[in-house]
């Protein structure tokens, strides 16, 4: 068990999967919002070109009219949009300093303003377009990716292609300007739901030995075992026996044949109708 308290998330894996945390839905969120939060990028190439940092709104056929709150990077700047029914208003932030390790970002909303503060630039203020000043959202407050496998199925304005790479933390969020600034969630700062997220710094890996020369490999949580040549299983403590398929190399039995092993080698048991040390005769 790895206690998180710096969730770290993997981006998109190889299967189209985001690594995710899903919060209960933020309440009162409707007509003022203030975030605060700080990010740690994993891979500076990837991690700054199209990704999700925060999501939640309307999910559904991706009409113009879904109300929607979302923050990501894309092209090595922050992007904060929102929907409140009557079009989108977004800030983009200058690109971010790539020698500072840690970013601070600082949002709102009040009505139809929002405002983007970005490490120590300048405050970038946006006004959203129509006559509507509410942001009508029930959906759960995603952090670092989605559930979904396609980004067609958010709303239009808001599809980044990738999750987040590398770490999230201290995300707070207040809807007064009277209140104190609390981790989302119910109870405070506990996610529903999530899925393949690690924690920061801190490698499953360390907790587990493969033997045999075998390499330890990481995503998110999930960590499995590479093995060499000849050896399997959990922590690659089996040997790979002369007739199963991935021994190499394969056994030669033929027509059928069935491998059977011995304490030196393999024999062929015959179907009828066949013969030789292979099987390879009629």
């Amino acid at each position: 068990a790895i206690t998180i308290s710096q969730p770290s998330f993997s981006g998109t894996d190889v299967f189209g999967y985001t690594s995710f945390l899903a919060y209960s839905t933020i309440p009162n969120i409707t007509f003022y919002y203030e975030f605060r939060l700080k990010f740690q990028l994993a891979n500076l190439h990837s991690a700054l070109q199209d990704n999700l940092i925060f999501f939640t709104g309307q999910k559904g056929q991706g009409l113009n009219g879904d109300d929607f709150l979302e923050l990501g990077l894309r092209n090595g700047r922050v992007v904060y949009s929102y929907n409140l029914g009557s079009g989108t208003a977004t800030i983009i932030s200058k690109p971010l300093d790539l020698t500072l390790n840690i970013h601070v970002i600082h949002l709102g909303r009040y009505l139809q303003k929002g405002w983007l503060k970005v490490d120590d630039q300048k405050n970038k203020t946006v006004t959203s377009p129509g006559r509507l000043v509410g942001l009508n959202v029930f959906s759960q407050f995603y952090l670092g990716g989605y559930r979904e496998y396609t980004p067609e199925l958010l709303p239009k304005g808001s599809r980044f292609k990738n999750g987040f790479q590398g770490c999230i933390f201290d995300v707070q969020v207040r809807t007064s300007m009277n209140q104190e600034f609390k981790s989302p969630g119910t109870p405070e700062g506990h996610p529903n739901s999530g899925r393949s997220v690690g924690q920061c710094k801190d490698s499953p890996c360390s907790l587990i030995k493969c033997r045999n020369g075998g390499k330890c490999i990481e995503g998110g949580s999930t960590v499995y075992c590479d093995c060499l040549t000849g050896w399997k299983g959990a922590f690659c403590t089996e040997t790979v026996s002369v007739c199963e398929p991935e021994h190499n190399p394969p056994h030669l039995c033929k027509q059928g044949g069935t491998c059977v092993p011995l304490p030196n080698g393999y024999t062929c048991h015959c179907p009828l109708g066949t013969t030789g040390t292979y099987c390879e005769q009629g």
